[in-house]
């Protein structure tokens, strides 16, 4: 069919969970040219087989990651993923669903759009002859995650050690698996007091995990954090109408209110109590899981309610983080802040005057957006790519987010950046929305990877398509007035969050409340959503599998051709 976008070339750049899915449905609805591009030897992004540590343990239960295509195998340990899961999941799907599509050690260098005709033009490099071309699609879905490029201070940084004259390799936690045997090298086991340690920069999962690994093959280790993740921990796992529900999501709260009980804990002084009171009884009841006592370090850690920095712990365990911690075998300074290297080439010193001996260091000091380099300043600002200033001001009193619930928010810093996501839905920039050429894939903000990132690629399929959606805005003005709504939600719900994580990884924000996001996307598609069903008193704690999307493809075939168009 002339004119069909089925024929025509898509270039999805990543290889990660959202990579996978998008190039998978995309195949499935008939589109015929689609390639992976990415830089890695495997699939995976995140969890593949170069990037995969010992101990590296998934910040999800099981079943937030798999895709309604195929099951993904229970793991041994109760309920709790491993990365070599993820691993194996990733590296199966592909197998089964997607030979011949990616090409692997590739790296993307430019992405540039033609303006003068239709088409993207990619550089790459070849990694492994660093040869170089240039690629011609018709489109490009973007999928490089943001947890791809290190971000590392510049008085931690390798160059900052090698002018302080500091004698041991720094290494950024990205980099943790290829240079394990280093670390092992470096740090003998059983050190005592006085020889050699390890020091962990960071409070977060990647800090956590490295340290008990560390910990239980025998070395010193030392974590250094100013405020750690919060975490869910629970006596034994939480059963699945709590885990696996809308419960969380619910509690949470969404820019729209749909249901009543929504509004009422949200909108309501009785209401807004008993969500208080849901959120720090959830908090207490998990550092009591774990032991952690009133007076440890451990208890530095950012708000469970406010906060996107959150871990799923499970079940206490004697190998891990937090028992590890109790029984004295990792050494924690909170609150504290590395702000370089010692003079005497064996140390890192704090802000507060002390050092701490360190032959190794770990910087789990997270990730910068993977977007930064891959388009010039002009591409990026004709697409809209980047955080924008705000078109209006951004108060309160412009939207109706003034819950009860969301009172006495943490305080911000005031040098808070304003520019925010003008990325509609957090899939397409609002500025180039109506030429249906780019979209985005992974940088939503959720906790369930899987279910998100698949809804995802069923709108950026019908977005390629051109179906006709039960609502997406024709104009950038349109959608600008959706992101800046946006905008003014995310800056009230999470406060800090743009302070914490980047652009890559923050085009939207749907922590707990993935449920909500998912439902609106299956609505703008014309499709039903509360997938999960239940009566009045049920509903909220009905179990969301991802096997309840697994007829999205046929449902909107089904639209397209119930509305005369081509199926």
């Amino acid at each position: 069919m002339a004119g069909d976008p089925r024929a025509e070339s898509i270039a999805i750049i990543g290889s990660g969970a959202a990579g996978l899915i998008t190039a998978y449905t995309l195949l499935q609805d008939g589109f015929s040219k689609v390639q992976i591009l990415t830089r890695d030897s495997t699939v995976g992004g995140v969890w593949a087989a170069e990037r995969v540590y010992p101990g590296l343990q998934i910040n999800n239960v099981h079943g937030e990651y798999r895709f309604s295509a195929m099951e993904m195998p229970a793991p041994a340990l109760g309920g709790r993923l491993m990365g070599h899961d993820l691993r194996a999941y990733m590296e199966a799907f592909a197998n089964k669903f997607l030979k011949n599509v990616t090409r692997f050690d590739t790296e993307v260098i430019n992405i540039r759009r033609d303006e003068t005709s239709a088409g993207w033009f990619i550089t790459i490099q070849d990694k492994r002859n660093a040869s170089r071309e240039v690629l011609e699609f018709s489109r490009v879905v973007l999928c490089t995650g943001g947890c791809s490029a290190p971000k590392i201070p510049q008085a931690l940084s390798t160059a900052a050690a090698k002018q302080a004259g500091f004698r041991g390799p720094v290494i950024h936690s990205r980099d943790f698996a290829t240079q394990l045997d280093t670390i092992l090298n470096t740090v003998p086991q059983n050190s005592s007091a006085t020889e050699s340690s390890i020091v962990i920069i960071g409070g977060g999962k990647s800090a956590q995990d490295m340290a008990a690994y560390l910990a239980n093959e025998g070395r010193k280790v030392t974590v250094v954090f100013k405020t750690a993740d919060a975490f869910l921990a629970s006596p034994t796992p939480l059963p699945e109408f709590i885990r696996k529900s809308r419960l969380l999501s619910i509690m949470s709260g969404h820019m729209v209110l749909r249901s009543r009980l929504e509004r009422f804990l949200h909108t309501t002084r009785i209401g807004a109590k008993i969500t208080s009171f849901f959120w720090w009884a959830l908090g207490q009841a998990s550092l009591a899981s774990l032991s952690v006592k009133n007076d440890s370090p451990l208890r530095n850690i950012h708000p469970l309610f406010w906060s996107t920095s959150v871990n799923d712990e499970g079940v206490p365990r004697p190998n891990r983080f937090y028992a590890l911690v109790n029984a004295g075998k990792i050494a924690v300074i909170a609150p504290a802040r590395v702000q370089g290297f010692g003079a005497d080439g064996n140390s890192v010193s704090l802000s507060d005057g002390r050092t701490v001996k360190a032959d190794v260091v770990l910087l789990a000091t997270g990730y910068a957006s993977s977007w930064t380099g891959l388009f010039d300043e002009d591409t990026a600002e004709r697409l809209g790519i980047n955080r924008q200033s705000l078109k209006s001001p951004l108060t309160e009193g412009n939207y109706n987010h003034n819950y009860y619930s969301l009172a006495n928010p943490p305080a911000t810093p005031p040098e808070y950046d304003q520019r925010v996501s003008s990325i509609y839905n957090g899939i397409v920039p609002a500025k180039n929305i109506a030429r249906r050429d780019f979209a985005i894939n992974g940088a939503v903000f959720s906790t369930n990877v899987g279910y998100t990132g698949e809804v995802t690629a069923h709108w950026i399929s019908s977005y390629f398509l051109g179906d006709e959606m039960a609502y997406i805005p024709r104009t950038p003005e349109e959608a600008y007035e959706h992101t800046e709504r946006d905008a003014a939600w995310i800056r009230r719900r999470h406060p800090d969050a743009l302070l914490r994580v980047n652009e890559s990884y923050s085009s939207f924000i749907a922590f707990w409340t993935w449920p909500q996001y998912t439902d609106q996307l299956l609505e703008e598609m014309g499709l039903r959503s509360m997938r999960s069903g239940g009566n009045w008193l049920t509903w909220p704690f009905k179990v969301i599998d991802a096997r309840e999307i697994a007829t999205l493809a046929e449902e909107r075939r089904e639209r397209r051709v119930a509305r005369g168009r081509n199926s």
